[in-house]
């Protein structure tokens, strides 16, 4: 026991900065290369492969999103003030969203809190006391939402989340059940075969892969599970970086490809 305790290095402020760190940038590097490109991702499979590879980098961040959501289920003090919360900020993040996404995914497209959002609706649904076709029939009306706003991870964010809450006191089956998800996932891209340069597709894969299992693991095996030491500053510091990055990111993209 006391073997497994050493490992617990990262608290939870600790674990949001250094996603937040990849993440932002990952969406630097690959956000204004995007503009350049006028929003063709496929140009990114004719960059050099570190660069690639540092772009993808980024989805380091999704999960310990997804887990903290499910973690906040069960240790929130009220569930509803937080998903008030979530869904404020993300209607705030929205235009920042717009202002570096557009080009790629539309003005429909919108931002991962959303999906976080739902997907803490889809557990309290879940955790509810209605008949269980009804819990499901809630799920899948946050599923249908996220898709409808074509959320980033749609789909996918909220059954992250609902098996990472499910799953919780089942090491084996979450295992089984977050990594089964991503293969589908990102191997899903393997359908880009012959239209996409080879190589630059399965390292991207791979990168993807790679970033999703070091988060689990830095999730599941170095998280202590605690607060850190100033948990009132960092909660609302971590809501505000996330639209602020992004304005950031459009700052520095008119910057570069003037």
């Amino acid at each position: 026991m006391e073997q497994t305790k050493k490992y617990k290095i990262f608290n939870r402020d600790m674990m949001k900065c250094l996603a937040i760190f990849i993440m932002f940038w990952g969406h630097l590097l690959g956000w204004v290369l995007m503009d350049r490109y006028d929003g063709d991702v496929s140009k990114y499979y004719e960059l050099p492969l570190w660069e690639l590879v540092l772009i993808y980098t980024s989805l380091f961040c999704p999960p310990v999103m997804f887990f903290f959501v499910a973690d906040g289920y069960k240790y929130t003090h009220d569930r509803k003030k937080y998903a008030k919360r979530l869904f404020i900020f993300a209607c705030i993040a929205q235009p920042f969203d717009w202002l570096c996404c557009h080009k790629a995914f539309g003005w429909w497209h919108t931002n991962v809190i959303f999906t976080l959002f739902f997907g803490l609706l889809a557990v309290m649904a879940w955790e509810s006391r209605f008949r269980l076709w009804q819990r499901i029939g809630l799920v899948l009306l946050c599923i249908g939402a996220t898709a409808a706003i074509q959320s980033d991870w749609f789909l996918f964010g909220i059954l992250y989340i609902l098996f990472l809450h499910c799953f919780r006191e089942k090491p084996k089956a979450r295992a089984i059940a977050f990594f089964g998800l991503s293969v589908v996932y990102f191997g899903a891209n393997l359908f880009s075969l012959g239209t996409v340069p080879t190589v630059p597709l399965l390292v991207e894969i791979a990168t993807m892969l790679l970033m999703f299992a070091a988060a689990y693991l830095c999730m599941t095996v170095f998280y202590n599970g605690r607060k850190g030491k100033h948990p009132t500053f960092a909660k609302w510091f971590f809501y505000i970086f996330y639209p602020l990055h992004y304005f950031i990111i459009w700052v520095v993209e008119r910057i570069a490809n003037r």
